[in-house]
């Protein structure tokens, strides 16, 4: 039980991550990305939407993708409430103010338009958009990371 409670190592994580792909397409015949789900939900929430992207969307093809999305949401509870030595903080308290409210609604504007932007999410691009060797996938990923970087050691420290 002590294994479950404390942080699995990176290589150990990052192989059953890799396995998920080829399980996916084995088991589903779908490749893994996560940021699709926010349009399945709005098209089944919104069926009679006067955008043609949610209306003339058909989400039943997609319920797979909705399960796990919500696999996902569940595995995250339940590992960290259940499976964790020391209690995880959902949010850094520097977030439970007006100012951290804005920059993760700012940050998450960002990132939802360049999800759809970059025709799919970092996960979907750096796990199986490399996986299955697109090309486009691998400039995404290393883009990625040079966004990450530029703002993590540069941009970052003038903004917060």
């Amino acid at each position: 039980m002590s294994f479950l409670l404390q942080p699995w190592p990176w290589w150990l994580s990052g192989i059953l991550i890799g396995l998920m792909v080829p399980l996916l397409y084995l088991l589903v015949g779908r490749g893994f990305g996560i940021s699709s789900s926010l349009r399945h939900i709005g098209s089944a929430c919104l069926p009679n939407s006067s955008l043609d992207y949610l209306s003339g969307y058909n989400w039943r093809d997609h319920r797979w993708n909705l399960v796990f999305a919500a696999g996902i949401i569940v595995g995250g509870f339940l590992a960290s409430n259940w499976l964790s030595a020391t209690p995880v903080e959902f949010l850094p308290a520097a977030y439970y103010s007006t100012g951290g409210a804005i920059r993760l609604l700012l940050g998450g504007v960002l990132v939802g338009f360049g999800t759809r932007y970059a025709g799919g999410c970092t996960s979907g691009h750096a796990i199986t958009g490399i996986s299955n060797l697109n090309w486009p996938s691998l400039v995404a990923t290393c883009f990625f990371f040079v966004g990450g970087l530029l703002v993590t050691w540069g941009l970052g420290s003038l903004i917060f």
